[in-house]
């Protein structure tokens, strides 16, 4: 895999959610909030961590990625555009009658989806299901997935956590957007899953909180991940729901809310002055 500096890790995920607004507001529907605060992830997986080949989606011993939040799909086809998996053009698509590029991930018609999601609690399941059976084939790959800090409201994801340590599933890697914001609220709110750390440590997982917008600290924070033998790990990345656009930043009302023209060309306005300024311009 190439080497792509911090700078470049950047640059690309302002790109991506400058794709992810884009996409929501041609669809006028979609999920900004939660695809925005996770791109930072997108970004060091794809760009900087797994072993995928775009030319090759299918490659057997690839990495795999499970997105369990699977609404947040805008983040993920951005990510697998920008990466070459599939034309950039084809994003202004997303949630067309005409589409593969459906509202939620579909491994049939989407080069580079591992596993369809969109139920909560069934994503991190299947992960759990590809890890053990790398392990059953003696295979080298690695299985990634990531979950929305409201979907751990779903009694299958205990279930899929406590099987994962239980056949200690040290090729997994799991993680949580923890942006403390869903659909109707504040997490703990709505019905809290804290304390989440102490939680996912009684449940026989490593656990490691990094910054989730500090690409060198989700890099570091995989690099310990890849040492830790014997079980899998959560990192649990502390986000912004909305990160990257000041009006949706912090916002539940953006969780599944398309911007009008007005509010696109704005926040493309801000995300794109970023980009600008990485770039020196």
């Amino acid at each position: 895999m190439s080497e792509y500096s911090l700078n470049d890790l950047k640059k690309i995920s302002y790109k991506i959610r400058m794709n992810v607004i884009e996409q929501v507001y041609h669809a006028a529907s979609g999920h900004p909030g939660g695809s925005l605060s996770s791109a930072d992830i997108f970004t060091v997986l794809y760009f900087s961590e797994m072993n995928v080949d775009p030319k090759n989606p299918k490659w057997e011993e690839r990495d795999r990625f499970v997105l369990s939040k699977g609404h947040c799909s805008p983040a993920l086809y951005a990510t697998l555009a920008e990466k070459g998996f599939f034309p950039k053009e084809d994003l202004s698509t997303f949630r067309q009658a005409d589409s593969y590029l459906e509202g939620h991930p579909n491994m049939t018609y989407v080069p580079g989806v591992d596993m369809s999601t969109g139920s909560l609690g069934q994503g991190i399941s299947a992960a759990v299901g590809m890890a053990l059976a790398g392990k059953l084939d003696k295979k080298d790959y690695r299985v990634y997935a990531l979950l929305g800090d409201g979907e751990l409201q779903e009694g299958q994801v205990w279930e899929a956590l406590m099987a994962a340590a239980h056949y200690k599933l040290d090729n997994m890697v799991a993680f949580l957007d923890y942006n403390r914001l869903q659909i109707d609220g504040k997490i703990t709110e709505v019905m809290s899953p804290e304390p989440v750390a102490d939680k996912f440590e009684a449940f026989g997982w490593k656990v490691i909180n990094a910054f989730g917008h500090d690409h060198q600290q989700l890099k570091e924070a995989l690099a310990e991940a890849k040492k830790t033998k014997g079980k899998p790990t959560m990192i649990i990345a502390h986000t912004t729901k909305g990160k990257g656009v000041s009006f949706m930043e912090d916002a539940a009302g953006w969780h599944g809310t398309a911007p009008n023209k007005e509010q696109r060309d704005q926040a493309i306005a801000e995300l794109n002055a970023v980009v600008l300024e990485l770039e020196g311009k």
